[in-house]
C-alpha cells in the first residue's frame, strides 16, 4: 500500500469509529430519557391501569378434584366453531381424508377411478396398499403421508377407506 492509501484507510477507521461511538452514545441517552420519563406517564395513564386491573380480575385457576366447569373456554361473539367428524367407514373416511388428494390427484396422488394409473399399485397387492395407506409412503409421483395425515384413525378405518378407493 502507499502512503497515502495508509493514511486514507487510518483517518477513515477513526472517522467511523467515532460516529459509531456517537451511535452507542445517543442510543444511552435515550435510554435513559425513556426510562425516566415514559414509563412514569405510562402507570398513570388511565387505559393501562383498567387493562391491567382487568386482567388481573380475569386470572382463573383449575384445581384438581374440584368443579371446574366455571374455568370452561367459551369461543368470542362471532367464533365459528367446528367439530371433527367422527369415522365409521370406508366412504367416510375417503370423503373426509383420502379424497382431498385422490379425488383431483393432488401432490401426485393417482386419481381415484382411473384404472390406468391404479393398475400397477393393485398388482403390488392389497397388503402392499394398506402398509403405504398406513405407514405413509414416499415414491416417484409423490408422498402419501401416514394415514392421510389423520394419525387418530384406526388401521382398520384405513383399509376400509383403502377398499372403497379400490371399489371405484
Amino acid at each position: 500500500m502507499s502512503k497515502q492509501d495508509s493514511q486514507f484507510f487510518n483517518i477513515f477507521s477513526l472517522v467511523l469509529g467515532i460516529l459509531i461511538v456517537i451511535a452507542i452514545l445517543l442510543f444511552a441517552l435515550a435510554r435513559g430519557v425513556g426510562k425516566n420519563t415514559q414509563q412514569a406517564h405510562l402507570l398513570t395513564e388511565p387505559k393501562y391501569v383498567a387493562d391491567v386491573e382487568r386482567n388481573l380480575t380475569s386470572v382463573r385457576v383449575a384445581v384438581a378434584g374440584v368443579d371446574n366447569a366455571a374455568l370452561a373456554i367459551a369461543p368470542g361473539a362471532g367464533a365459528m366453531t367446528t367439530a371433527m367428524a367422527v369415522l365409521t367407514d370406508g366412504p367416510s373416511v375417503y370423503e373426509q381424508v383420502c379424497g382431498a388428494c385422490h379425488a383431483g390427484g393432488i401432490a401426485g396422488a393417482p386419481k381415484t377411478g382411473d384404472a390406468a394409473v391404479w393398475a400397477p399399485r393393485i398388482a403390488q397387492g392389497k397388503a402392499t396398499l394398506y402398509k403405504h395407506a398406513i405407514e405413509g409412503y414416499t415414491g416417484k409421483a409423490g408422498v402419501m403421508p401416514a394415514k392421510g395425515g389423520r394419525a387418530d384413525l384406526s388401521d382398520e378405518l384405513i383399509q376400509a377407506a383403502v377398499d372403497h378407493m379400490l371399489a371405484q
